[in-house]
């Protein structure tokens, strides 16, 4: 029998893809298994963050220094949460290069968080890098569930 480990919440932080239902599926997979977490991410709405450095400190008349701005705005939300968990969830789909998970991945390497890397098999290579720095390599969803529900309970 397993022995719960965890008192009060653990913090998750979600980064990576944001096209797909991932993170609800990581979300309901906790509740179902009422694991003790609170779960935070970056700003999902592509188009938001894309535009909230322009839309809150004003224009820009080049698409670099649109970006850089933006970047700016959501590093504010990005470290901080990443800073405050307990574990980062680094997600990596097929679609789209997430060249922003992977700074993530790094930012909390060099923090000293457990990360758990979440990608198909076929990106493995590609990510072999971020995968050598993470304490576990999931697959699915389900499979972060599993660990998180292991690590803070230990059950199997």
């Amino acid at each position: 029998m397993a022995t719960k480990m965890a008192t009060g919440n653990w913090t998750v932080y979600l980064s990576g893809e944001i096209h797909s239902d991932w993170r609800e599926q990581i979300k309901d997979g906790c509740a179902a298994k009422d694991l003790p977490v609170q779960i935070v991410a970056p700003v999902t709405n592509h188009e938001a963050s894309d535009d909230c450095g322009v839309e809150i400190l004003g224009g820009e008349d080049k698409p670099f220094w649109k970006d850089h701005k933006g970047a700016q705005v959501n590093a504010i939300r990005t470290r901080t949460l990443i800073e405050k968990s307990d574990v980062v969830v680094v997600k990596f789909g097929d679609k789209y290069r997430q060249w922003n998970a992977a700074f993530d991945a790094g930012m909390a390497a060099a923090l000293g968080k457990p990360i758990i890397v979440l990608h198909a098999e076929d990106l493995t290579h590609a990510l072999k890098e971020v995968d050598a720095a993470a304490l576990a390599v999931a697959e699915s969803p389900a499979q972060v569930v599993r660990v998180l529900d292991y690590a803070i309970n230990g059950t199997l």
